[in-house]
């Protein structure tokens, strides 16, 4: 089978995971896709699995003004085999916190490059860059993964720099990924707690 006839396929499936109120629900919230059926996100994982990684048919998906296909795309992308410079391109596409957060989650946390892409993205003007930056990190140092001390310095500044700042997502995923932070050791907890200190905030 063709790849555009996996997508028209695919897209059919979608209907019997319609979800109204789900999709009601999002627009209500000023959350607009071209097309979205509400498809929960077990659903969807559901179907990652069943048509496993496949690089052709994930960036065929990404290209798709539909939720489901873009969420579906980060799930079955092979972390391995796509380049920074397509995973650039995805970022400047994303439009939508969900859309970052399932693609941080999904994807970009496994890259083998997901540390310098995060790095990156943290000291962004923009906030889904942020977003996605900071949700990466958490990840990371949930896996155990300790930065270096250039990392740490950056980390560190860039966490009270998103903490002061305007942004309620950006600020609850820098909070997360300063408390995953904390948890790599004791040296790492005094660090995030004398960073926490200069924003006038403490461990949850």
């Amino acid at each position: 089978m063709d790849i555009q006839q996996q997508v028209k396929e695919i897209k059919q499936s979608f209907r019997q995971m319609m979800d109204g109120s789900i999709a009601q629900s999002m627009r209500n919230k000023g959350v607009n896709y071209k097309l979205n059926w509400g498809a929960t996100l077990p659903r969807l994982k559901e179907k990652a699995d069943g048509i496993g990684k496949n690089y052709d048919l994930a960036i065929a998906l990404w290209k798709e003004n539909v939720r489901e296909c873009k969420i579906l795309a980060t799930m079955i992308m092979p972390p391995d085999e796509v380049l920074p410079e397509v995973i650039d391109i995805w970022m400047e596409q994303i439009t939508t916190q969900e859309i970052a957060e399932q693609a941080a989650f999904n994807l970009f946390q496994y890259l083998p490059y997901a540390a310098d892409k995060a790095y990156t993205w943290m000291a962004s003007e923009k906030e889904l860059y942020q977003l996605c930056g900071f949700h990466i990190l958490c990840r990371l140092f949930m896996n155990g993964q300790e930065p270096n001390e250039r990392g740490i310095n950056e980390f560190v500044d860039q966490a009270i720099a998103a903490l002061q700042g305007d942004s309620l997502p950006v600020k609850k995923a820098a909070m997360a990924s300063v408390q995953r932070f904390a948890e790599l050791g004791l040296v790492y907890e005094r660090i995030a707690k004398s960073a926490l200190k200069q924003t006038n905030l403490e461990f949850l």
